[in-house]
C-alpha cells in the first residue's frame, strides 16, 4: 500500500484523511464539558502549586529575617534606599564638597587648547611652525 491509501484509510495523520476526502469524525458532545472540566482542573492544580510555593517562600523569608535580626543585617532594598538616599543629600556640616557628576574641563574646548599649547613649548622653533600653519 502507499502512503495516499493508508492515509485515506486512516492509518496516516488524521489530517490528510480529510484532505483527501475522508470522513469527517463527528464530534463528542460533551467534548466541550469535558474541556471544561479539564481547564478547571488545571486551574486549581496552579493555584495550589503557588499556594505551596508560597508557602515556602514565606518560611524562607522567616528563616532570612531571623539571620538578619541576629547578624544586625538589612534587608537588600533598605539598604540599597539608604545608601541612594545618602549619595542625594549631602552631609549637613560636610568638609568636603559633593562630587560633580561630569568632571571640570571634559569637554571644553579652552582646555583642548591649552594642552595643545603646552604640547606646543616643548616642541623645537621650526617644528612649531609647521603645526600652527
Amino acid at each position: 500500500m502507499n502512503f495516499v491509501m493508508k492515509a485515506a484509510m486512516g492509518g496516516g495523520p488524521p489530517d490528510v484523511g480529510k484532505m483527501l476526502g475522508g470522513e469527517e469524525k463527528e464530534e463528542d458532545p460533551d467534548a466541550a464539558k469535558k474541556e471544561e472540566e479539564r481547564q478547571e482542573a488545571l486551574r486549581q492544580q496552579e493555584e495550589e502549586r503557588k499556594g505551596k510555593y508560597s508557602k515556602m517562600e514565606a518560611e524562607r523569608e522567616s528563616m532570612r529575617q531571623g539571620i538578619r535580626d541576629k547578624y544586625g543585617l538589612k534587608k537588600r532594598e533598605e539598604a540599597e534606599a539608604e545608601a541612594a538616599a545618602a549619595a542625594e543629600e549631602p552631609a549637613e556640616g560636610s568638609l568636603t564638597r559633593p562630587k560633580k557628576l561630569v568632571p571640570a574641563g571634559c569637554g571644553d574646548e579652552e582646555e583642548e587648547e591649552s594642552i595643545m599649547d603646552t604640547v606646543m613649548k616643548y616642541l623645537p622653533g621650526p617644528l612649531q611652525d609647521m603645526l600652527k600653519k
